[in-house]
Formats: structure tokens, C-alpha cells, sequence
């Protein structure tokens, strides 16, 4: 399953995914992992919860953000959530098409492993293409 949330900047998307982060560490029968780029949600999400800040990483685009995703599974099979927030800032891309493209290949690794994901994009959700809305 893939969650988007999306809206412009300052419209609540991390406060929102905090909360569900912070959630997670008490539903989840698994490890909960989160990718930001930037250090600033160190002190809001719960300790118990993997914080990945991408910028240590090099992660450039989408192809490289699948390999590092497929990768932090393959290290550990007991994640069952991944947050990540500002995906396209983390990817290096504004291409509409690219994020669609992300998000189903993001789909169907979630359908084959069993592991939730939420994301978090800045931008207009009304401009969204329907192949980003169905993932609200």
C-alpha cells in the first residue's frame, strides 16, 4: 500500500506524517523507517523509529532511490512501514511522469514484500496527474 500526501509548502504534510510516525511505532508489528532529506524531524518522531537522512546517501534520482529502498529491505525483512518525506526533493525530480512512474514501481514492491509506505510531495494536489491521485 502507498500513501500520498501532497500539498504546498506549509500546508501541514510533515506535522500530519509526524503523527502517523509516531503512531506507527505503536500499531506496527515491525520496524518503522523513515527517509527525510535535511535533519529536521530528529527530535519529533519517536526514537524507536529509523531515521534515514538521505543526503548522506547520494541519492540523485528515482533509479537510485529504488536501489537504495530494495536495499534497506533487503538488510531488514521485520520493516513493515517506510515514510519518506519530500520525495521529490530527495530524488532530484519535479517530472511528473518520473514520480507516477516511482510510485507504481513503490506499488508493487509494497504488494510483493508487505511493507506500507507513506510519502509526502510539495506541491498543488490539484495539479496532481491521476496517476499520483489514486495513491491519496
Amino acid at each position: 500500500m502507498v500513501r500520498v500526501i501532497m500539498g504546498k509548502k506549509g500546508s501541514g504534510k510533515t506535522k500530519q506524517m509526524i503523527e502517523m510516525i509516531n503512531a506507527a511505532v505503536q500499531t506496527e508489528h515491525g520496524n518503522v523507517v523513515c527517509i527525510e532529506k535535511g535533519e529536521k524531524l530528529t527530535f519529533d518522531i519517536h526514537y524507536q523509529i529509523r531515521l534515514v537522512e538521505a543526503s548522506d546517501y547520494d541519492i540523485a534520482n528515482y533509479p537510485a532511490l529504488k536501489g537504495f529502498v530494495s536495499g534497506l529491505y533487503a538488510g531488514n525483512y521485520d520493516i513493515t512501514h517506510v515514510f519518506i518525506d519530500s520525495l521529490t526533493k530527495i530524488a532530484g525530480s519535479d517530472s511528473g511522469l518520473e514520480t507516477e512512474s516511482f510510485l507504481d514501481w513503490l506499488n508493487a514492491f509494497s504488494e510483493k514484500h508487505n511493507i506500507k509506505f507513506t510519502v509526502t510531495i510539495s506541491d498543488d494536489a490539484s495539479l496532481a496527474s491521476e496517476g499520483i491521485k489514486k495513491y491519496f
